[in-house]
Formats: structure tokens, sequence, C-alpha cells
């Protein structure tokens, strides 16, 4: 029987084999389908997932159904512990109990949905804007529409438990790395740089770029930044390499897609022709007509049609040149997002822009926010004007307003200035972000916006009687009677739907967990890698996970103990991107023998991928089905040349 699963948006076809060797395989694939050979029960079937698209897919992961074999050579058995004592057998001595015939890939009835829990990330900042520190669980207090929520989970991330982290990923591998093989450690915050070089004035670019220096100058081992302007025409892709973003950091400059029209008689700008044309402010054709009128036909009253016909169409002219830069500035941030959410780990985005005007784009805004809400994303702004005393003139620029308009003109450019940040604010408040502005630290700014805080807290909980409707909530995080403190958090996010296929949000669920850094411990799951040369002369990765079953909610019936095991392995490289995955979907159905060996010994399960030479990221996420429950764990391993 074949039938199509729908992941991350992509058509997969599945094919359900016949029962063998007690297990009944299912496989998945991207590629072109096709049979796998039979070579007895001791073969391992595993196919890997290639993406035919031009950029790597949401997730990118292979089904792969392992047969049993004999003991010690099955790619799933009960793992035997070593128990302290003398005489006690160790883990190679300790028979396996084999669980052929007890592991079945048939349907479970029901797919449990977990809890909704939501997690926001709090930054709290004095006067002097330093983090603070210290703060406990009852110091906050969190708002969902309103309604004051139980915080039910509560974190501190600091600069230690980073390390930490860190440190626990690298024990996972089992073979230690030759001495001049230095770590660069576990990719953990992706920042992506975005330049809005469309709108930057060439008077924007040395500082700004001053600053940025300072920010690659403060990169730590398990950060990686990546630099995109808005105008396509400069991409590092990310990196920990400091000097490669340095040198990409030299070729910023101002690139305008059409810019302002080569017309001074009259002159107009992209907000008088906003105005006129969305806006239907009459005065503003009528200020450029007399323009016109005055520097093209001085003031003859005769050619007041030709002035008016002429003031016209310079406004719709220049209204098309501003959309097409916005437009064009927006698409390359939609690409950005885009590329974020597919990293694995806290994803920044930084936009450092003059500001713009929305015009009739604010739509475009209003989704582009959307996305980074239900990707995760937050994004950060920077006012690349530096400290901004609004004039009404731009004195770096020569104005030939006529007299007759030249107040008007004044004013327009003043409400302009003004305008132009507006998105800016928008992007940064609506995702949790941090708006800088009216300073010239651009490089303080940049370092506020891009470096990890010393400080953070992590607060969840879960909202009560909430409907499963996909609206959006707002989210209000308060520190009543703390003083004058700075709250940074997002301040919404997007309810679950009810999912009309319980197995579709299941693997919702996985996803969402692997392109996360956060270990997930609702039972204990412990990982170990390492590395030979496979007979092809290619070098292979062998995961080895260890699932502590004891914990595990079985369900019982007709004498057997039953649960539904999806284990999702998933390899990025130092950078963060796919390169290889693997799930594998394990139904337990357990005699009463069989269940006490496994609760006592656990469960081992192995996944091996052919690799390049490399450092990679190892995330593996295990999600059982009775209890909805999961366990996430990362490793890290470095495959010498």
């Amino acid at each position: 029987m074949v039938r199509d699963l729908r992941l991350g948006g992509h058509v997969q076809r599945v094919r359900r084999s016949h029962v063998y060797c007690g297990v009944e395989r299912e496989m998945m694939e991207w590629a072109p389908e096709r049979e796998l050979p039979e070579a007895g029960c001791q073969m391992r079937n595993r196919m890997e997932l290639r993406s035919r698209m031009s950029l790597p897919m949401t997730l990118a992961i292979a089904l792969v159904f392992a047969g049993l074999g004999r003991a010690g050579q099955a790619n799933m058995t009960p793992l035997a512990a070593k128990p302290a004592g003398k005489g006690s057998l160790t883990e190679s001595q300790k028979p396996v109990t084999e669980l052929k015939g007890e592991v079945f890939n048939q349907d479970v009835p029901t797919i449990k949905s977990r809890v909704n829990l939501v997690q926001v990330k709090v930054l709290v900042r004095n006067e002097k804007g330093e983090s603070v520190a210290d703060l406990q669980r009852e110091d906050f207090r969190v708002y969902d529409d309103g309604k004051l929520q139980m915080i039910s989970t509560f974190g501190v991330e600091t600069p230690e438990t980073f390390r930490k982290r860190e440190e626990a990923a690298a024990k996972t591998e089992k073979v230690e790395s030759s001495p001049e093989t230095a770590r660069e450690g576990i990719p953990q915050r992706y920042v992506a740089v975005v330049f809005d070089d469309v709108h930057m004035q060439t008077t924007d670019i040395l500082p700004v770029r001053a600053g940025s220096e300072k920010l690659m100058d403060s990169l730590k081992p398990s950060d990686r930044i990546g630099i995109f302007s808005t105008s396509g025409q400069m991409i590092e892709e990310f990196t920990s390499d400091k000097e490669a973003l340095k040198k990409k950091l030299k070729s910023l400059a101002a690139r305008p897609i059409i810019g302002k029209i080569n017309a001074t008689c009259p002159e107009v700008t992209y907000y008088m022709a906003d105005q006129y044309v969305n806006q239907h402010n009459t005065e503003i054709l009528d200020v450029a007509t007399a323009e016109a009128l005055e520097c093209a036909f001085h003031n003859q009253n005769r050619m007041a049609m030709a002035a008016k016909s002429m003031a016209e169409s310079l406004l719709k002219q220049q209204l098309t040149a501003g959309n097409a830069d916005n437009e064009a500035s927006y698409r390359r941030m939609e690409e950005v997002l885009r590329e974020m959410s597919k990293r694995p780990g806290e994803r920044i985005v930084i936009l450092v822009s003059p500001g713009f005007l929305l015009a009739s784009l604010y739509s475009d805004e209003m989704g582009m926010i959307e996305r980074a809400n239900r990707a995760g994303v937050v994004i950060n702004t920077l006012d690349s004007r530096g400290l901004f005393s609004p004039a009404a003139d731009d004195i770096s620029k020569p104005v030939s307003d006529t007299m007759s308009a030249r107040n008007y003109k004044a004013n327009y450019r003043l409400a302009a200035q003004f305008d132009a940040d507006s998105v800016l604010r928008d992007f940064a408040q609506s995702t949790g972000g941090t708006f800088f502005h009216n300073s010239n630290d651009l490089a303080g700014g940049m370092q506020q916006l891009g470096a990890a805080p010393e400080v953070s807290y992590l607060l969840g909980y879960s909202p009560q009687d909430q409907k499963m409707d996909g609206k959006y909530h707002l989210i209000k995080v308060a520190l009543p009677g703390k003083g004058k403190y700075e709250v940074q958090a997002r301040h919404g996010y997007y309810a679950a739907k009810r999912a009309d296929n319980p197995e579709k949000k299941a693997n919702q669920e996985i996803q969402d967990a692997v392109y996360s850094q956060g270990e997930i411990d609702e039972f204990p799951l412990e990982i170990h890698t390492q590395y030979r040369k496979a007979e092809d002369g290619g070098m292979q990765l062998t995961v080895i996970s260890h699932v502590g079953a004891k914990d595990l909610p079985f369900r019982q019936a007709d004498g057997r103990h039953f649960d539904k095991l999806t284990v999702t392995t998933v390899i990025f490289n130092q950078n963060g991107e796919y390169v290889s995955g693997e799930q594998k979907l394990l139904n337990l159905e357990l005699p009463d023998e069989t269940y006490a060996s496994v609760s006592r010994y656990g469960l081992q399960i192995t996944s091996r991928f052919a690799l390049k030479p490399g450092r990679y990221t190892v995330r593996q996420v295990v999600r059982e089905a009775e209890g909805a429950e999961m366990a996430a764990k990362n490793g890290e391993v470095v495959i010498p040349e």
C-alpha cells in the first residue's frame, strides 16, 4: 500500500512493505521511490533524505525501520546496565533479551498531543542598561490576553549554563579528536545582520561598518553570524570566522534599487508621493504643481494644466521607485527569515537601517512579523542615522525648492524623518526585540543587539482553557515592585490549531524540538557518538542512544505493554546547516517478562551516518506516543581528515 504524508509542506511517498522478521518495515523518502534488497534479518535498512529544493527544507529526515537480528546485532535492544557490586554482570556479559516479534510499526489507536507550554525568554535591564541577575520565579508576573498565568517552568541562562551545555555535548563523543583539531563549540546562537543598503546613505556606511566590526570581535565560539543585505549583493553565510566576516563588511555600500528619480523640477519625495497617491492628500499635488509652474514654466498661468500634469506624473514615478526599493528590502528580509527558521538554536536578526516609509506595504510588514513570531525569530533593529536631530532641511544635500514650495516641503521632510523609523520600531516591539536609536554609539548598539546577554530568564506557562483556534495571544511580562527595570520579551504568540490529523501535529512537535537547542528531560535519554572508517573508505558516524524505559507511560492491555517511540536524529554542520537525518518508528508490544527487562536496562538504539571529515552537531529527539512525552539531547563530534 502506498500513501502520502506531508511534513514541512513536502509530499513524501510512503510504501508499506510486508512483515519481515517480525517487523513491518515502512520507508519514507523525498528521492524517487525505490525498493531495498533483502539481506536477511540482520540487514539495517537506511535511506538518506536529499532535498531537491534550492534551499534546505524545513526538516529533512528519513524514516528507517531496522530489522531485528540476534542479540548484539539488533538496532534496538534492551541495554544491560552495569550494576555495582562484586560478581555483577557487565554490559558485555549480561544476556540481552531479544525483542523479536514484539516491535511493530502498526498504527497505535491514539496519538496524544502535548500540553501547550508557552515559553517566553525575558531580558531585564536596569537604568544603566545592565543585565539584572538574581531574580526568582516569584518576582515575575505573566499575563496571557490580560489573564494572570501560573509560571510552571523557570530557568536562568548565563555564560556558565552555555558552557556546561557545550561540555555535556562534547562528552557524547566516545573517541577523542586529535589535539590539533580545536573545537569551535556547539552552535547555540545564530545572528543574521541585515544591512539595509537599499535605503542607507553613503554617510551612514563608515560608522555602521566600524560598529559592526566590534560585534564580530566579540563573537563567541558558540555564536554563528551571517551577513546579508537588502540589495542581495552582500552575503556571508553563517560562520564563526571573524576575519571572513570583517572582509565582507568592507564591501558594504549604499545600493538603491531605483532610488530617487532624477528630477529637480519639481523635486518630489517618496513621502509626498505616498501622501498624494495613497493618502489622497490633494495639498501635495497643489504644492508640486505650483513649484512646476514656477521652475519649468516661469509662472505662466496658461501653463497651469501642463504643470499639474508634470507634477502628477513625477509623483507617480516616485511612488513606483520607492515601492520597488521597499519591496526588494522586504523580499530579502523574508529570505533571511526562511533561512533563520532552519537553524537549530536561538535565532536573532539585526536589521541595520535608516528606516523607510511603509506606504502601501503595511500588510507586508505585518506578514513578516507574523512569520518571525511563528519561527521564534527575534528582530532587533538599529537606526543607522545615529543621534538623530530632526531638521527641516537635509544639510548634506542641496535642495532646489522654489520660494512658493519651500515651507511646505520643509514640513514634509520633517514628517518623513519621523515616520521613517516606524517600521524599525514595529519589527522590534512586535517580536520581542530591541530598537536602538538616537545614539552615535553604534558599536555599543551592535553589541547590545547581537551579543549574548549576561543573564536571561526562561519562563514557561500552560494557558488554561485555551481554545485551539490558531489565534494570536498577547503576552505581558511584569516585575511588580522591582523599580525602573526594562523588561524585554516577545509580545505574543499564535495558539496551536486543533489538528485534524494528530499524527501531523505530533510530527510538528518533533520538528519544533529538533530546531530548538534546549534539552528536554521528560524521560531519561543519553546519546554517545563514535566514528570509524567505513568499508567504502569514507567515514561512518554511529549514534548510540539509551532510553530509560522505566519512566515511559506504557499502556497495558491483554497481558502486554504498549507504547510507540519516534526517534529522530539530525546532523548539522558547524554552521547549523542540515547535513543528514533519520527517523525510526518503534512500536512496542511487550509481554511482562520483556517489559521487566526493558524497564530495568532501558533500550539501546543505534543510527549510522556516512559523513565527510568535519565538525558536526547531533540533535536527537525521542517522542513517545502514550503520554506524548519527549526527550531531546545535543551531541558534538569532530571527524578528522
